[in-house]
């Protein structure tokens, strides 16, 4: 995923959207989130249900407009969810 310049950061926390100073870093890992949901072939509700998270929550996460945190908890849920080792999510999408 592309790296946001600060300037786009400062955009994005300005229409009150996104208030995090690691953006791209979030937005990276949920595109990641996305990708293997996708390779997977399962709905976001099929993945929510999985990993025990609401369906707007998970759609949150997959949303290059609106940035969520979420908890380490919530992140190895949806990694054993989509049978994918936690460490994928940092490596280079193919």
């Amino acid at each position: 995923m592309d790296q946001m310049n600060n300037e786009q950061k400062i955009k994005l926390s300005k229409k009150g959207k996104i208030h995090f100073e690691n953006v791209d870093f979030y937005l990276d890992l949920f595109a990641h989130i996305k990708y293997y949901r996708q390779k997977a072939g399962i709905t976001q509700e099929e993945l929510a249900s999985r990993a025990e998270l609401s369906r707007p929550f998970l759609s949150a996460l997959e949303s290059k407009t609106q940035v969520r945190g979420m908890t380490m908890e919530t992140f190895f849920s949806i990694c054993r969810a989509l049978d994918v080792p936690p460490a994928k999510f940092f490596e280079p999408l193919p």
